[in-house]
């Protein structure tokens, strides 16, 4: 099924999250010019030389409160949504190519942890902007808007993504969805994803 896809700067966005103004990303966008673009998408956490910019040192001060971060990118071909996932935290996003983020609010989770994709909407962002996605936003990779693919800088606290450490025992239903350090998941049957994905994402798995 296709999308509507609606501007970044349409009201119906507040719910997920806001353009961040104020901040020049140029030299973000231009050391990202360096970074991989693969058929597929790949995901690197941390970016020692885009942490070591200017930019970065003053989104982990302001936006991030001094909490300490970590800048890495998002970069490939996607046009699906796979799964949803969401962190404890809000996520920022510079869109280095124009790209699509498909969205939803972890309040419509279901108390099994089943998610409808029904509920989803899909936005537009155009390269140089800068986005906050709330930390209730359910969220994946970017979609690309051209076939030459999408490049989006994501940044997060520090160890997002990272490999979990032994945790023992769930303590709840929730737990089931921990899939890195502060990210919870879930996916859709069509995704593509490892084994051990909870799995709980009924509907289409939404294209644009």
């Amino acid at each position: 099924m296709g999308l509507t896809i609606k501007p970044v700067t349409d009201p119906a966005f507040r719910k997920y999250g806001k353009v961040v103004t104020g901040y020049d990303a140029g030299e973000l966008l231009e050391k990202m010019k360096e970074t991989p673009l693969p058929d597929e998408v790949v995901y690197v956490a941390s970016v020692k030389e885009l942490e070591e910019l200017a930019v970065s040192k003053k989104i982990e001060k302001k936006l991030y409160g001094q909490l300490p971060i970590q800048v890495g990118y998002c970069n490939g071909h996607n046009k699906n949504m796979n799964a949803v996932e969401y962190h404890r935290n809000s996520e920022i996003n510079v869109a280095v190519t124009d790209l699509i983020l498909i969205l939803g609010r972890q309040q419509d989770i279901a108390p099994d942890y089943t998610y409808d994709s029904g509920n989803m909407e899909a936005f537009l962002v155009p390269a140089g902007t800068m986005i906050e996605v709330y930390a209730t936003t359910l969220h994946y990779a970017p979609c690309h808007v051209s076939e030459k693919g999408f490049r989006c800088v994501v940044i997060l606290p520090k160890d997002t993504n990272t490999d979990l450490e032994p945790a023992g025992e769930a303590v709840n239903k929730e737990d089931r969805l921990l899939f890195a350090k502060n990210k919870w998941l879930i996916g859709h049957k069509e995704g593509g994803l490892p084994e051990h994905a909870y799995i709980g994402i009924s509907g289409e798995n939404l294209s644009v």
